[in-house]
């Protein structure tokens, strides 16, 4: 290993990678990865499906303003702009029927209001205590609120939760938008499974620890989890930056993809279902042949999915499967010939799916985007990206400012 550069960069996901390649030809740059691939919570699978399958961020949130739809333009990948996703409901043992669906849908809505007005009104409390009296949808507000957050109502902050832009915009990338983020930074060099185990802050350069030695660096770029962010030892440590991090922890939000030999569910091609099985199952969403192909793409997410989580990847796909067969039939697992389950929550260099305020705690996440403490250990990714965070667009909009602030850095202790 080279033993100096003018910039490390931690971490090679959408934030790191966008710094990494705004800086190309700027400054001596280094990226770290402690993955043995490049793309963090950006990764798609070719594979299970046969057809391009996100593991992690998937969606063009934001759409009309997110900078990788032109960049997936360029690049020539396909994006569902307005693409119609019949919406199925299932609960109480049966197929609700379109009214009763439509008005499901209509108290998920009116579930996301009510936390939204509550945080524009200033109220940091738990998303639970402003919920309206739902009465039958209660659950499925629940299990939709913890879609969107990672986390269960009694955990998201209403201000943080209203801090974030939506707009009815959000489509999908078909051709996988982990590939889309690394043919964007295609060229840049990533060192993968590269940890760094530590960061030395008591000289006048950075001292960066790694399995295969030291990196001093005048300026660091740590675009790592809320997660992993908190387990990385500093000396000097920054408490501040633990007690942020601490605030902002990483919810669950897992996928189990699905192929199947033939069609079993006789649907259009991204029909989106939810599932509400009861009998101690996890509630589950789904997209249904989702390049109309014989495939489901399941999504669980919060406290329901955390025992789960936790017992690994065989016990979250056998429930994912027989929840689906509450809804299709046991008939159907007959028919799967492959599954593929995430693990974000299990991954020590991730630790979760994306960060979330605690109820009275929204005001870390601004403390977390002014800074580390040390202006020569700058932060980027989805926690510190503003009204854009949990996003891929939010980390790659981070690390191009990031990589802006580490060359005024440089550029101020040149003429110190």
């Amino acid at each position: 290993m080279t033993e100096r550069a003018d910039i490390v960069v931690v971490g090679a996901g959408a934030a790191g990678l966008a710094a990494a390649a705004s800086l190309r030809g700027r400054a001596d740059v280094r990226v770290l990865e402690a993955a043995h691939v490049p793309g963090g919570r950006a990764r798609t699978d070719r594979t299970t499906l046969g057809v391009p399958f996100d593991l992690g961020c998937h969606w063009l949130h934001d759409a009309q303003d997110n900078p990788f739809t032109a960049i997936a333009d360029r690049l020539g990948f396909s994006i569902g702009r307005g693409i119609p996703r019949p919406r199925l409901l299932f609960h109480d043992g049966a197929m609700a029927p379109p009214a009763e669906a439509d008005a499901a849908h209509a108290a998920v809505e009116q579930a996301f209001e009510a936390v939204r007005a509550a945080g524009l009104d200033g109220r940091d409390v738990a998303a639970e205590a402003v919920l309206p009296d739902l009465h039958a949808w209660a659950g499925l507000a629940r299990h939709w609120l913890a879609l969107m957050s990672a986390a269960a109502p009694a955990d998201i902050s209403t201000r943080d939760y209203a801090l974030y832009r939506d707009s009815d915009a959000n489509w999908p990338v078909l051709d996988g938008y982990g590939d889309l983020v690394l043919a964007h930074a295609a060229g840049v060099p990533v060192e993968t499974g590269c940890p760094v185990t530590g960061i030395d802050r008591r000289g006048r350069d950075l001292r960066l620890e790694t399995p295969r030695g030291t990196l001093t660096a005048r300026v660091a770029i740590v675009t790592v989890s809320t997660a992993a962010l908190a387990r990385l030892p500093l000396t000097p440590d920054l408490p501040d930056l633990r007690a942020a991090c601490a605030a902002l922890p990483l919810g669950i939000a897992e996928k189990v993809a699905v192929l199947f030999d033939r069609d079993v569910f006789g649907v259009d091609p991204r029909t989106a279902i939810d599932i509400l099985p009861g009998a101690g199952l996890p509630p589950v969403s789904a997209v249904l042949a989702p390049a109309g192909g014989p495939a489901a793409i399941l999504h669980v997410a919060g406290p329901a999915a955390a025992d789960l989580v936790a017992a690994g990847p065989a016990a979250l796909t056998a429930a994912c499967l027989e929840t689906l067969a509450a809804a299709f039939g046991a008939d159907i697992l007959r028919h799967v010939t492959r599954t593929r389950a995430t693990g974000w929550a299990m991954d020590p260099a991730i630790g979760g799916a994306y960060s979330c305020a605690l109820p009275g705690l929204a005001h870390m996440r601004t403390r977390l985007a002014a800074g580390s403490g040390d202006p020569r250990l700058l932060l980027a990714g989805e926690a510190v990206a503003g009204a854009a965070f949990s996003t891929c667009h939010g980390a790659h909009l981070s690390g191009l400012a990031a990589a802006e602030a580490a060359l005024r850095q440089l550029g101020e202790g040149s003429d110190a």
